[in-house]
Parts: C-alpha cells; structure tokens; sequence
C-alpha cells in the first residue's frame, strides 16, 4: 500500500482528515496520526479519523486527536462520518466507537446523532479522587465549581457571566493536564444567554482551542439543563457556528448540525512512514 484516499471535511471549523480503511486496513499509530495533522508538514486537522469495519454496526470510527493519541468519541466528527454514508445512500447510520454505538441520520446536509446517556459519577468521569460533580470543589484562575459529564470522553463545563473576558487558551492547559484528571479532560466555559440559548468555547484534550467541540456542546447543554439554567432544547453557539442540542434526564442527547466537505485527496505514505 503507497497511497490512501482520504476526504477533508469539517463540523462547524472542527477540522477533520477522513481514511476510507474499510477496504483496505491501515496502520495507524500516534506518531503517524500527529504527522498527517500537523498544519504545516502534513495535511492539517484537529482529529484524524479512521473508519474500519465493524460487524456490530454499518462503520467502526476511530479518532486521533492532532497529538496522535486516541480517543473514544468526536460529536462533529460522528456528523461528518454519516454525511460520508449518507452520499453512500444510507440516510441511517449506526456508528461503532470506542464509547459505544452510536445511531445516526442526514438529511445531505446537517446530521443528528444520538450521543448517548451522559454519565455523571466521579469515577465515570473519571477523577482521580471522589468528589461532588455537580460542582466540583476547586478552581483554577478564576473558574470555579465546574460540573463534570462524560458523554463518551470527559469534560468539565464552567459557567461565567463574561466569556470573553476569560484566557481560555492560558487556563484550558492547565486544567486538561491537572492530576485531577488521569485520562486529561476537555474543558468548556459557558455564557447563558436566553432560555434556550449559550454561547461556548471550549479548550479540547490533544488538540487546544478549537472552533467547535460537539462533545464539548453535549456535555454543556445537559450541564445547563441539568443545573436548570436554560430548557431543552438548546442552542449552542461557539466560534464555527451553532449545534442544536436536546435532552432530557435519563434520555439520550441528540446533537444536530452541519457536516461540510472541504475537498478530498491521497496520500502517500513513503512521507508518513
């Protein structure tokens, strides 16, 4: 094998390079997954994704974020990969990932997918230690008493009353990196903006600020919902665009929004050894 087609795609500027491996494996590792994301040597994305075949589902999707290492789950990324089946012809999806199946419909458009239950105990998170998750007991430069979810890979959700007067992109290493968390987190600051509306920006494990976070949309709509800060269903705006997030407690959350391909090429592995 010396070359592989793959497809750009993006949910919002969540960046994403797509390899097509049902046909033909591909052997991908964390050194070779951060080469291809790289923006300057490589092709450039925010998660690089693999799709295999699956015998429990109609894909299996694995996700890579820019730093190569591997992860369960990708909202924005879960959107593009039933657009890719949806010009297949499969308007419905089910989507195996390392954090379950997930069901999925388009419309060639935008796409919902069912995310699942969100989980909401410390070791479920996980933590490193048992506390309170509806509001955590500690603070780092300012934000304070977080909620944790896991819908899949975990987050931490702060609500402020000023977003923009917070340097996510100085305290989201931090946090990500804290003990506090053995398998990193992803960290999302929130602004309510009406009963039905917020605005976020979220600092994502492996791969920093990013333009849109589906999880990271996930886990803050269900947070504000739960803490009954705005109804179902919500709005999410963050820097690429909105996501339409409903849910209700011990239902499943539906995220909805857009799926767009940028443009589709090959690559050749004699430079990503």
């Amino acid at each position: 094998m010396t070359r592989t087609a793959f497809k750009k795609m993006h949910g919002l500027g969540n960046d994403f390079v797509i390899l097509d491996a049902r046909a033909q494996p591909v052997a991908m590792t964390a050194t070779r997954a951060a080469a291809l994301a790289n923006r300057h040597s490589g092709i450039g994305c925010d998660q690089l994704i693999l799709l295999e075949p699956s015998a429990r589902a109609t894909v299996k999707m694995r996700i890579f974020n820019a730093d190569g290492s591997e992860v369960a789950a990708c909202g924005n990324a879960t959107r593009c990969v039933a657009a890719i089946l949806g010009r297949e012809g499969l308007a419905e999806s089910r989507i195996e990932t390392a954090a379950g199946l997930l069901e999925a419909t388009t419309d060639g458009q935008d796409a919902t997918v069912d995310m699942g239950t969100p989980r909401f105990a410390w070791e479920d998170i996980p933590l490193g230690y048992a506390m309170d998750t509806a509001a955590m007991p500690v603070a780092w430069d300012g934000l304070s008493a977080p909620m944790a979810v896991n819908v899949g890979n975990p987050h931490v959700v702060f609500f402020v009353k000023d977003l923009d007067a917070i340097a996510l992109g100085a305290v989201g290493p931090l946090i990500e990196h804290d003990p506090l968390f053995p398998e990193r987190v992803n960290v999302n600051v929130a602004q309510v903006t009406g009963p039905n509306t917020l605005n976020l920006a979220v600092w994502e494990r492996g791969a920093g600020l990013t333009q849109a976070c589906g999880t990271g949309a996930c886990a803050t709509a269900v947070a504000a919902i739960r803490q009954g800060k705005v109804q179902s269903p919500v709005t999410v705006s963050l820097p690429g665009g909105d996501l339409v997030i409903s849910w209700a407690p011990g239902e499943p959350i539906l995220m909805q929004g857009p799926a767009t391909f940028v443009f589709e090429g090959e690559i050749d592995w004699a430079h990503f050894p």
